[in-house]
């Protein structure tokens, strides 16, 4: 029997107030501006719904302005158990990225992973911590100490890398070697700098892994600081590293795709990568 699943990607830009208010009230307003969206992908029967890189918050990162410290939260909490409640309404697993606060001083850029039945299964918490380029991520983010798991989820099993991690194939590697049937990647990411990777690497990365992946972008220039234009552009490519499901460049847009899980014992039956793989002559790789 085909393992066929239906998937969603968010791609959102800020609401229209443009970070007025307080930071709760900032943050607010941008889950409310997401609640149409996740109703409409249960209502549209959705079995895995992934939100972008931070997702009830701007992207605060152009600057280092310490009162977005205020915007975390611990995972899970009260936005991960808000979520939970759509995710139970509707049997829907659900990837929920998060400003996380683990204690005072100590914050990571995490997505927790939520079941069908709205039960909190863990999180993921971004290994690779850029500071570059108007991506100074490090004065905001500790680098993640959690590994690169992979969830079970009722209908995938399930990993996550975050934005900056494409870029580095050893940890997408570490969650095929775990089990990944889907990874999915929450971004922010702007015209420009690595416009011209933003379908490169991640089609590699399912290529080498023989794996699905989801890739969620925003949309929009975040005012005040103009980092530049998020270009949406989110997709899904298959274990032959085929795109076939891509969202626009300028809409908040929920993009919904079917695709079967099969593909990835016929794809593997091919190329035996993990099989021909050859650890022992990879020592330089974790060398300091």
């Amino acid at each position: 029997m085909a393992r066929k699943i239906k998937s969603g990607l968010i791609q959102m830009s800020l609401p229209k107030t443009e970070g007025e208010g307080t930071i709760q009230e900032i943050c607010d307003a941008m889950v409310q501006k997401h609640i149409p969206y996740i109703e409409e992908a249960g209502q549209k029967g959705v079995q895995i719904l992934c939100l972008q890189e931070i997702f009830n918050t701007p992207y605060f990162c152009p600057g280092q302005d310490k009162k977005w410290y205020a915007s975390s939260e611990s995972v899970p909490g009260p936005t991960t158990e808000l979520m939970a409640g759509y995710a139970k309404k509707y049997q829907m697993v659900m990837v929920v990225p998060i400003y996380e606060k683990e204690q005072p001083g100590v914050f990571y850029n995490t997505a927790a992973v939520i079941d069908a039945d709205g039960a909190y299964l863990g999180k993921y918490r971004k290994a690779h911590i850029p500071h570059t380029s108007g991506f100074w991520e490090k004065f905001f983010f500790r680098p993640g100490n959690l590994g690169y798991p992979v969830f079970q989820t009722r209908y995938a099993k399930v990993g996550v890398y975050i934005c900056y991690d494409r870029h580095f194939p050893d940890g997408a590697r570490c969650l095929g070697l775990n089990g990944a049937e889907i990874v999915y990647n929450p971004s922010a990411t702007v015209e420009g700098l690595s416009k011209y990777l933003w379908k490169l690497e991640q089609p590699a990365h399912a290529v080498a892994n023989g794996y699905f992946m989801g890739c969620i972008n925003r949309v929009g220039i975040e005012k005040p600081w103009n980092l530049g234009k998020f270009y949406g552009s989110s997709y899904f490519v298959d274990p032959r590293g085929q795109i076939f499901a891509c969202a626009s460049e300028e809409k908040d847009e929920l993009l919904i795709t079917e695709f079967d899980l099969d593909m990835i014992d016929e794809v593997r039956s091919t190329w035996q990568f993990f099989r021909d793989r050859r650890p022992e002559t990879y020592g330089k790789l974790v060398e300091l």
